[in-house]
């Protein structure tokens, strides 16, 4: 299968001289892909699982549905959430799908106030089964929906996707319990930023009503553009050149990455790219997006200001033939060039091939830049040990202050 191509411009940006450091990049990774522990099995690894395991995926989305439920609340947080809604967003599929991950009891009133119960189910995720805003979230649907249906037993109101393993999932216990009859898999060695492939979001696609030849186009579109994006050559791999631009930029002493998205379709992938970008780089390179046009009425003064020199952009939107819309990004992109490096992704459409390159474009820009301004330090993790852009130990700082609290 073809996978469609995007347009990739970083403008003057020279990057010549991180060829060599892109090229190690590149062989790194390709040495660490499909090993355990490393946390990269969403290369080629989880793709191939999702094909071998689709007719399962969706025989459990017409499960749930086979009582008449229409809508999905899922119950997830950070990566569980962001990939997919990112997903679903860009595909057009939002309409009946609902997300939820705050903690207060005001939020989960409003959230809920707006959903038909008799036609709602809820998808519960969480790779450890513990995570603290989705436990308190399952605790509080489960009361809820035992309080409007007048009974014990809604666990046919829910579908858990969790760790395959009691011993390290308490929401697998509660499967194996009988609480929650639909569940699936959050894999081992992916990483939740990592993860819009996983069965989360393939059920949601499922649920949603996208056909399985289309589901089924989206992941070997994805196999695709990761062999692509998987080429030493950076004139030929769009993720390494984009990755150069980053490195390039912060070594020049920007500091402040700003991606900028152009239309709604992208709101749920500016929140992916974030989380992706500020847990993968850290304090090396500050990530923010934004969704365009609007953002330019609340940044533009700021991005613009002659005192503003630690900043660089990104620019992503799906190309068009409006003339209003291309006088917008031709006067954005002059005015952005003339003071700042910048650099421009243009997708052809949003097809499931056009999507699901996207994704690995971003994934593979993530850990390219990370590894490649490493290099440039000769900060060089050592082979048997997970790269620090797939790894996120500073959460634990929070959360452990979160559990002395609670106890």
């Amino acid at each position: 299968m073809e996978v469609l191509n995007e347009i990739v411009n970083i403008g003057n940006t020279n990057i010549a001289d991180l060829k060599d450091y892109a090229k190690l990049a590149v062989e790194e990774i390709s040495q660490r892909a499909g090993k355990k522990g490393q946390f990269l099995n969403w290369i080629d690894v989880l793709p191939k699982n999702q094909i071998a395991t689709l007719d399962n995926l969706f025989d459990m989305a017409n499960q749930a549905k086979a009582d008449g439920a229409t809508d999905l609340a899922i119950l997830g947080i950070g990566g569980s959430r962001h990939t997919t809604e990112s997903m679903v967003n860009m595909l057009g599929l939002e309409d009946n799908i609902h997300f939820y991950s705050a903690l207060d009891q005001t939020s989960f009133k409003k959230f809920t106030k707006t959903l038909d119960l008799n036609k709602t189910k809820f998808l519960v995720v969480s790779k450890s089964g513990g995570t603290l805003e989705t436990t308190v979230a399952y605790e509080s649907a489960k009361k809820l929906l035992q309080d409007f249906f007048g009974r014990e037993d809604v666990s046919d109101r829910f579908i858990a996707m969790t760790d395959a393993s009691s011993e390290k999932s308490n929401l697998r216990r509660i499967v194996d319990k009988g609480d929650i009859k639909i569940s699936g898999y959050v894999h081992d060695d992916v990483g939740g930023r990592f993860s819009i492939l996983d069965d989360a979001t393939i059920f949601t696609l499922a649920f949603a009503g996208m056909e399985k030849a289309e589901v089924l186009k989206l992941l070997n579109a994805s196999l695709n553009a990761q062999k692509e994006f998987l080429n030493p050559n950076v004139d030929e791999n769009a993720a390494l050149k984009l990755a150069c631009f980053n490195v390039k930029s912060r070594l020049n002493g920007k500091i402040k990455h700003f991606v900028e998205y152009f239309g709604d379709v992208f709101s749920g992938a500016v929140l992916w790219e974030k989380q992706m970008k500020n847990e993968s780089l850290k304090a090396m390179i500050s990530t923010d997006t934004n969704i365009g046009p609007g953002y330019l009425h609340y940044n533009a003064e700021a991005d613009l200001d002659a005192a503003n020199t630690d900043s660089f952009y990104t620019f992503v939107y799906v190309k068009t033939d409006d003339k209003v819309m291309k006088a917008d990004l031709t006067g954005v992109l002059t005015a952005y060039g003339a003071q700042h490096p910048i650099a421009v992704i243009e997708l052809n459409g949003l097809t499931v091939e056009d999507v699901a390159k996207f994704i690995e474009l971003k994934h593979f820009e993530t850990l390219y830049t990370g590894n490649i301004l490493r290099r440039t330090r000769n900060n060089i993790t050592s082979m048997d040990v997970a790269m620090p852009e797939v790894l996120q130990p500073n959460v634990e700082i929070y959360k452990k202050e979160v559990k002395k609290a609670l106890a």
